[in-house]
């Protein structure tokens, strides 16, 4: 038996090759010079055996004959039993020309040189991709149905299959593979493809909330999956069954998948939650929902919105309209071949998991972007507020052993100074800037000193903060509470973001970190002035974020937990809560610097959100026993060290020396 195969080298090539090994004879792959040590790769793979039965022939799909020459032609001619072509490009993204040279130009020369090989039998794999966007079942002996072929993609695959059907002078087979996944056994995939793509997205999804909470979505419709070993297997076994000339076969899945259950199946895998509610409109509305997509992404802008979208989860814009499958496909003929012989399409429950596990390790998009700190910030400067001491000051000195340039701002120029000599100790280097963030001018003249100190201001960390704790019935007559706390939470961030705003768009480039508040998801009582004063801040970067985009200015906010500062010392109550060290909040401002995501948050603080949604009136009632068990402070109160009014002072005047503390 002799074996002639284009696209060994990809990726059912290669498992089919695996398979042609256990049979007898040799096997010729048709290869590019540039992909000879590929090759040579999977020969050693394959084992000791392969070496002297898999022979590369040096051609192009590109060439006439696939670029074997008059003579090797001749020498071969009558010695192929089976002739494989599986060379094409798969890829949504490709365009009409690369499409139709590789798939369509490429098909016509391969069944060529079968025909001038005279070769028994000449394989074609083709794809469900022939069958468009046909409504209904599509059956193994269907093909020119009249179907709509509205992708290039789609177009290729049909014109690849009737060239096979109709120009082929040796008997012909055709396999049309559904959406090929990686091996059941091992998970081995070599491309993101198909529901790959949802992985990132399923992957944020279990990372931002928890895996019990159920979700609704929307049910695309459906799908249809197979493993490549299946593939691989199936193909072998009916290439080499008598009688089946002339005939197309679907290795396709029996049971079509609803694209809810499958994405539920690879979100346990994932361990993300999962779809509880799968919403599928009405036909009408469905159509009429439709029609409005088409037409808004016919507005101006629209279309780069929807990119800019997908793009952040990584589905590409040109399949997203492709994904649900407008027919079911009968797999009967490749039944009936396959009877008997064990090769049936395994249940993706039961191999999911090892798909999404070669992903993660091998695949996800992540593993090899730059996500380093000193990828973030080496040699750019990071101006941080409220550096003197805790969040602020933790974080200058991860920044400078990154190799970033902190710019260290609060009011002690003694505790800033202090800081500076230890960063230039540990070979560092940082600069000094004293302001008082609560007052505009001295916020105005620190940016002007740094401008012209620096050429660039690249990040700017909003972290020196001022927390109070107490009730609204202590607060009546403390409106400066609220002035206070608003002059240097929410009005001294805005400052310097508008100060330094127009100079990082006119770069092109500028990240903003604001240092918010688990508070302003949990709304705990007694912290009214505090929890308004980040809210505010939230709100004002959440609309501006969106005025920035095209200026590739970008902006995180930080909902921060309880952090273990001198600020929450006097209030005893912190003692019995659960805090994270100043260390570990530096960490999440060094994760926005790296990263740059819209907002990081805590399991706790999208719970709070979460059910605050769902049962508002039943948080209220929680808090309120929270308010009830949890009194103010004896500070609060006024009652430690003296009058009420002097005690007050002195807490406010700790919280100035000491910025930074959020809850």
């Amino acid at each position: 038996m002799s074996y002639f195969v284009t696209g060994g080298t990809g990726f059912i090539g290669r498992n089919l090759i695996e398979r042609l090994l256990e049979r007898e004879g040799d096997i010729r792959v048709l290869v590019r010079p540039a992909s000879l040590t590929r090759l040579d790769g999977l020969i050693a793979r394959w084992g000791a055996g392969a070496a002297g039965r898999v022979r590369p022939v040096l051609g192009d799909l590109g060439e006439p004959l696939l670029g074997l020459d008059g003579e090797e032609v001749e020498r071969l001619r009558g010695t192929v039993d089976h002739f494989f072509h599986l060379a094409a490009i798969y890829d949504m993204t490709a365009s009409e020309q690369r499409n139709r040279r590789a798939n369509v130009d490429g098909t016509r020369e391969a069944v060529a040189l079968a025909n001038a090989l005279e070769a028994g039998c000449f394989h074609h794999v083709s794809s469900i991709a022939a069958a468009g966007l046909y409504r209904g079942t599509f059956r193994e002996d269907m093909f020119d149905e009249g179907q709509r072929l509205d992708h290039p993609y789609h177009r290729s695959k049909f014109e690849s299959e009737r060239i096979a059907r109709e120009e082929t002078r040796v008997p012909w087979r055709v396999y049309r593979p559904s959406i090929v996944v990686g091996d059941s056994r091992t998970g081995e995939m070599d491309k993101v493809d198909g529901p790959y793509y949802f992985f990132r997205l399923l992957k944020r999804t279990g990372g931002l909330l928890p895996e019990w909470l159920p979700l609704a979505g929307p049910e695309l419709g459906d799908t249809n999956i197979v493993p490549v070993d299946y593939v691989a297997a199936a193909m072998d076994h009916i290439a080499h069954r008598p009688g089946l000339d002339g005939q197309a076969f679907h290795l396709a899945s029996p049971r079509p998948q609803r694209s809810s259950e499958v994405l539920n199946i690879f979100a346990k895998a994932a361990h993300a939650p999962r779809i509880q509610l799968a919403v599928e409109p009405p036909p009408v509305a469905a159509a009429l929902q439709k029609g409005a997509l088409s037409a808004l992404m016919r507005v101006p802008g629209a279309r780069t919105v929807r990119r800019a979208v997908l793009n952040e989860v990584g589905i590409p814009d040109e399949v997203i309209e492709y994904i649900a499958l407008t027919m079911r496909f009968d797999t009967s003929a490749a039944e009936r071949a396959l009877a008997g012989s064990g090769i049936a399409v395994p249940e993706l429950a039961d191999y999911a998991p090892k798909l999404w596990d070669w992903w993660e390790r091998h695949l996800d998009p992540e593993l090899h972007a730059d996500r380093s700190l000193e990828g973030a910030v080496n040699g750019r400067t990071v101006l941080i507020t409220g550096a003197s001491s805790g969040i602020g000051r933790a974080a200058a000195i991860k920044i400078a052993r990154a190799g970033g340039i902190p710019l260290l701002v609060a009011r002690r120029a003694d505790k800033l100074e202090e800081l500076r000599s230890e960063i230039q100790a540990m070979g560092g280097s940082a600069y000094v800037y004293t302001a008082d963030m609560s007052d505009p001018e001295s916020v105005e003249a620190m940016v002007a000193q740094a401008f012209a100190d620096h050429p660039a201001i690249d990040v700017v960390v909003n972290n020196a903060g001022r927390s109070i704790r107490r009730s609204v019935a202590l607060s009546y007559d403390r409106f400066h509470d609220f002035e206070r706390t608003v002059q240097l939470n929410y009005l001294g961030a805005v400052r310097l973001i508008l100060l330094v705003l127009p100079h990082m768009r006119r770069r092109k480039r500028g990240h903003i970190v604001n240092v918010s508040s688990i508070g302003v998801q949990t709304n705990p009582p007694r912290f009214s002035a505090y929890v308004a004063s980040k809210a505010a801040l939230d709100a004002f970067t959440r609309v501006i974020a969106s005025e920035t985009i095209a200026d590739r200015v970008t902006f995180t906010t930080i909902h921060m937990p309880l952090v273990r500062t001198p600020m929450i010392a006097p209030t005893k109550l912190y003692d019995a809560f659960p805090a994270i060290s100043p260390d570990e909040a530096a960490d999440l401002i060094c994760d926005a610097i790296r990263s740059h995501p819209k907002v990081i948050n805590t399991r706790l603080g999208r719970f709070a959100e979460v059910a605050y949604a769902l049962n508002p009136k039943a948080v209220d009632q929680l808090l309120h026993l929270a308010y009830r068990l949890f009194p103010d402070s004896a500070a609060a109160r006024g009652e430690r060290g003296g009058p009420p009014e002097q005690a007050t002072n002195e807490q406010l005047a700790l919280a100035r020396l000491t910025p930074g503390v959020h809850w």
